[in-house]
């Protein structure tokens, strides 16, 4: 998908930037001059537009089932964890994404809409892209963590910039990182470091996991009415298709950031 590719005239990405750094670039590279139209209006007025308010339903279902599936995950991982502390680590990062997902459940609940219904549609997407992503040790599981997680809060930052103004604050609340994304590039920089023969192998993984989140991605968009209209420029005030390649651009961009932050080849 060439569309994706990092423009040849970005600039080279800083090989020693920190997680912290390398998502301060991708906020900053979305961040609107002035909010217009519905990102100017908050959820009262916004969601009288049934299309618009369908489409925020179905951003919040995904968000919900995308932070449960996270929180599994995370605890499923701290198995995997060499140390006691590093375990206690993962637990509490885990513990922050449940945090996020009550959040978002109690979101809907209080716009009059099951969470669970919300949720549903997502559920088959995320669990195939977990499966067919399962990793095989304790470094793949923090590659995939801080990669895949990360192109999900890039392409949600980019989406939350049209949102109304309630829905955009909730919603950019919990992509806060939890501490996950500092913790595995010094961990993965550490095993690099010790034996930098694993540096192909965790690249070859990560160059996978961009592409199976991006295709995951498309795949629940395509699904949705309501989410590809709001994409294209039909609910949300901005889009449209020259916007989204230049959006899936951006997200390239950052994960080329990323990749250089864990000391690896994009």
């Amino acid at each position: 998908m060439r569309f994706m590719e990092t423009p040849d005239h970005a600039p080279e990405p800083d090989p020693r930037a920190t997680s912290a750094e390398v998502e301060h670039d991708a906020e900053t590279a979305t961040a609107p001059a002035a909010p217009t139209g519905i990102a100017a209006q908050d959820w009262a007025t916004a969601s009288a537009d049934p299309q618009y308010r369908a489409a925020v339903v179905d951003l919040l279902g995904a968000l919900a089932y995308g932070e449960l599936a996270a929180f599994e995950r995370l605890a499923d991982d701290a198995k995997l964890a060499p140390t006691l502390g590093d375990k206690a680590e993962l637990a509490k990062m885990a513990s922050a994404e449940f945090h996020h997902f009550e959040r978002l459940r109690d979101r809907l609940t209080a716009v009059d809409e099951d969470p669970t219904a919300a949720m549903e549609p997502f559920a088959r997407a995320l669990d195939d892209f977990h499966h067919q992503t399962a990793p095989s040790d304790w470094l793949e599981g923090l590659v995939k963590a801080y990669v895949g997680d990360s192109i999900a809060s890039d392409f949600y930052r980019e989406v939350a910039v049209h949102l109304d103004s309630d829905t955009r604050a909730l919603v950019l609340a919990v992509l806060d990182d939890t501490g996950h994304g500092n913790f595995a590039v010094e961990k993965v920089r550490a095993a690099i470091e010790a034996d930098p023969r694993i540096a192909g192998r965790l690249a070859l993984w990560a160059r996978r996991l961009m592409g199976e989140a991006l295709s995951q991605a498309q795949r629940v968009v395509a699904e949705r009415d309501a989410l590809s209209t709001m994409l294209v420029g039909g609910v949300a005030d901005g889009f449209d298709l020259a916007e989204v390649g230049k959006m899936f651009s951006r997200i390239t961009k950052a994960h080329t950031k990323r990749m250089a932050a864990l000391d690896l080849a994009s």
